[in-house]
């Protein structure tokens, strides 16, 4: 576990150093003005997650074969390799290149989500699954903060930093990781069933939990209103610099470690995963309203608090889900999963950032709805509510 939650420290850092200034690399690389790099700035996120798509479901059946450690250890080769790529960018297609690669080896979350299954019991997994949240929330304190200072001394320099602590990691976990998954509990790899159209088959089989993957859908296809407009929200409506974007971040990162790595256990315990889950969903759906009608800078600061909470749902839900899945069939679930997230990644930048491009540019000032994706992902995680309820109705 704690190899585990320090890979995904460092990974979270090296993706929170590069978001604050990632749309200006955007807007360098395609020779356009920051507000115009709003129609560009989707596809650069969609390449990385239909990439992730294609290749998640085949590294979660490799890891039931083979394990959990070779697998980790060449998604952190491959996320160092695409920071390399983004920072010799010369140009938008190399930069889309460099997402191509990091999606196609996976990064390390899904193998790290299926490492976590094998050394948790059925008590402690929605704790531990929080511990996913909480490296991730600490890295986001520490990413954006360094990402939005060292985009001063140059806008690329951000990108080598990320890609040498990715590289720092792969050598620190050739050297302490240790297998998770013994050789008794492998399966034969099966490439009908990891692929994507495979793992969307696979669905079928676990039939009580086909509600809770459309959850897990809509869930993370809501997150990708603040993952790809939260750049354009606050340096279109506040005049936020990329400094100003990465102390937000860290301010975020904090509120979401605390939650997540102190109190989603905690949730679990007292009031059980399915009510634990119905609050972080319920406080997502009115955070997402805040944010879309925001009028100010402090208001977005005073919603950090309330929106860490949202982040209680997911540990929740994928808790329910693996408690009822076989053992040897944890990284088929995971990448299941993983498929449905990268879907979400895939269609949810283009529709927000599609939505916010059509509200925002090339309209005046008195017309602008900044606010647009926060109001349609609020919308999408009313109906994820209605689902998981209808979801454990049936049990």
């Amino acid at each position: 576990m704690l190899f585990i939650f320090i890979t995904i420290v460092i990974d979270a850092t090296g993706l929170g150093i590069i978001i604050p200034s990632l749309p200006y690399l955007v807007a360098e690389t395609a020779n356009v003005t920051v507000e115009q790099s709003s129609a560009y700035y989707g596809p650069v996120l969609v390449s990385y997650a239909i990439m992730q798509f294609l290749f998640a479901p085949i590294l979660g059946g490799l890891s039931d074969r083979y394990g959990r450690r070779p697998i980790l250890l060449i998604s952190l080769f491959g996320l160092g390799i695409d920071y390399l790529f983004m920072f010799f960018a010369p140009s938008l297609f190399w930069l889309i290149v460099g997402r191509c690669i990091a999606g196609m080896f996976g990064a390390s979350f899904t193998t790290a989500s299926a490492y976590i299954a094998d050394v948790s019991t059925a008590e402690n997994r929605t704790k531990n699954f929080g511990l996913i949240g909480a490296g991730f929330g600490i890295g986001f304190v520490l990413g954006p903060a360094l990402g939005g200072y060292l985009a001063e001394y140059g806008l690329r320099i951000p990108f080598l930093a990320a890609a040498g602590l990715s590289l720092l990691n792969l050598t620190y976990g050739a050297l302490v990781l240790k297998e998770s998954l013994p050789l008794a509990k492998r399966r034969p790899f099966s490439f009908s069933r990891s692929n994507p159209i495979g793992a969307f088959m696979q669905i079928k089989k676990y039939k009580k939990l086909a509600l809770l993957f459309a959850v897990i859908f809509l869930y993370y296809f809501a997150g990708m209103a603040i993952h790809s407009s939260w750049n354009y929200l606050t340096e279109g409506k506040f005049d936020w610099t990329p400094k100003d974007v990465g102390i937000s971040l860290a301010v975020v990162g904090i509120c979401v470690a605390i939650v997540q790595g102190f109190l989603a256990g905690t949730f679990s315990k007292k009031y059980g995963d399915k009510r634990t889950a119905q609050i972080g969903l319920i406080v997502f759906f009115f955070s997402l309203l805040g944010i879309g009608f925001a009028s100010s800078g402090w208001i977005l600061y005073a919603l950090m608090i309330p929106y860490a909470f949202t982040g209680l749902a997911g540990p929740a839900i994928k808790a329910i889900m693996a408690n009822n899945t076989k053992d040897d069939e944890q990284g088929e679930l995971q990448g299941t999963i993983t498929s449905l997230v990268s879907l979400s990644e895939i269609i949810g930048p283009l529709f927000m950032m599609g939505l916010f491009t059509y509200t925002t540019v090339n309209i005046s000032d008195d017309q602008k709805i900044y606010g647009s994706p926060y109001f349609a992902a609020a919308f999408f995680v009313l109906l994820a509510f209605m689902l998981f309820n209808k979801a454990l109705r049936k049990k």
